[in-house]
């Protein structure tokens, strides 16, 4: 008896453990669609997620079958599907923030012309989650579900400037937030440069993650005084001097302070320890 229950309980645990390897799989090929490479093909997917094509060629026509995958009629390569914000929208729905948020991002984008976006941190990203796109013809954006890593990015700065420095240079040094160098004084240098985010009200990218681009982020806090979310205002650099880029961060920061007095928040008092 005690063979055949060893023997079962073996099965099962095989099972689980498949059944659990189909779903990382799976969520791993959904994954690799992004805002810059929204359609990709099979070849494309297997070499991304280290998988045989015929095992992301199954994964696929499931993920089809229920949606959240489809297939552009001209090249056949596939696209995340509609069946998707059917998964998310009750998601979205219950995040305050984004409610909270949107009639101020309204605001912000008509006061400053540029998109402004609101983003959540999920433990190693910054997600945007609400957008509001500038009216202006060339303009940058932050579509919904665009996930950040860099550590220039400012919304990532915003969120890693909460967090214990030990937390930070293991996300650096991991390689879960991307750096360009992971040594004792580029670690430094960064720590002091998160360090001036809180003081400041906000954070800034000035074209280090992407050459055109430059962005600023503050922080929304919540009755805590940890940070829930960010706001973030993306825009094109050539639209952007020094005197231009302290107006949007000033803005930026009055709409994250905005929002976090409308959550009830507050922002964390001087020398307070970080909730993160």
């Amino acid at each position: 008896m005690m063979n055949i229950m060893s023997e079962t309980t073996e099965i099962n645990r095989s099972g689980d453990a498949k059944g659990a390897s189909v779903i990382v799989n799976a969520i791993a090929v959904l994954r690799t669609f992004t805002a810059g490479e929204p359609l990709l093909g099979v070849t494309e997917i297997a070499n991304r997620v280290g998988l045989h094509k015929s095992t992301v060629s199954r994964i696929l026509a499931t993920l089809e079958q229920e949606r959240l995958v489809e297939r552009d009629a001209e090249t056949r390569r596939f696209r995340l599907g509609l069946g998707l914000i059917a998964v998310a929208g009750p998601l979205l729905a219950e995040l305050e923030e984004r409610r909270v948020a949107y009639p101020v991002l309204q605001e912000l984008t008509e006061r400053t012309g540029e998109t402004s976006a609101l983003m959540v941190w999920n433990g190693a990203e910054s997600m945007c989650v609400e957008q509001i796109p500038s009216h202006q013809q060339i303009k940058h954006t932050t579509p919904l579900g665009a996930r950040y890593k860099d550590a220039m990015s400012a919304s990532v700065q915003v969120f890693l400037s909460e967090a214990p420095a030990e937390r930070v240079r293991e996300l650096l040094r991991s390689g879960a937030i991307t750096a360009t160098g992971v040594d004792d004084a580029s670690l430094d240098a960064y720590q002091t440069r998160l360090d001036d985010v809180v003081p400041r009200g906000w954070a800034i990218n000035y074209g280090e993650s992407s050459l055109d681009e430059v962005g600023v982020s503050a922080p929304v806090y919540d009755h805590r005084g940890a940070v829930v979310a960010a706001v973030l205002i993306p825009a094109p650099r050539f639209r952007v001097s020094s005197e231009r880029l302290q107006v949007l961060g000033e803005a930026c920061a009055a709409a994250a302070r905005q929002v976090t007095t409308r959550l009830g928040g507050r922002p964390p008092k001087r020398g307070e320890p970080s909730h993160r």
